[in-house]
């Protein structure tokens, strides 16, 4: 939330043919097979923290945002996310959307308050957080590793 003043929720629209919104039944088929838990970035993530001799849970539902990885030893949180639906470079990317636009926008907003609020909380309940774009993931492993292990004292 900003400082002095409440941020407004987004209110994200119901995607229904009754508010305007379509999908071809392709593209449904094709959204339903993306993955919300043990992605392929998220097994590579944490195959390399286990590879390190880092313990950890996954997906810890008591916590704001249920986190994808969670190192309760040293409160540390971490979330695996995709570009697209947390916003990675948003303010370009937002101009690209070509159907459904109403819905898209408002849903990957809300996903970044979200996330922001999420981590707010969790820093005040004492949790280092830490969040990782798939992307670099997958192309800098060894560098978001880390940023983990540097903190860590074995």
């Amino acid at each position: 939330m900003p400082d002095n003043e409440e941020e407004k929720i987004i209110k994200v629209p119901r995607f229904e043919a009754s508010n305007g919104f379509y999908t071809t039944k392709a593209r449904s088929s094709l959204m339903a097979k993306i993955k919300a838990k043990n992605t392929s970035p998220e097994i590579l993530f944490r195959k390399a923290l286990w590879k390190e001799g880092i313990r950890y849970r996954v997906h810890n539902a008591k916590l704001p945002g249920n986190p994808d990885i969670f190192i309760s030893k040293h409160n540390i949180v971490i979330f695996i996310d995709g570009g697209f639906w947390h916003g990675y470079d948003w303010e370009n990317k937002k101009n690209r959307i070509k159907s459904n636009r109403d819905f898209w926008i408002a849903k990957i907003e809300r996903n970044m308050q979200r996330d922001k609020a999420n981590n707010e909380k969790l820093r005040t309940q004492g949790y280092m957080v830490f969040r990782f774009w798939e992307k670099d993931i997958k192309k800098n492993l060894q560098d978001c590793i880390s940023s983990i292990t540097s903190l860590i004292i074995k």
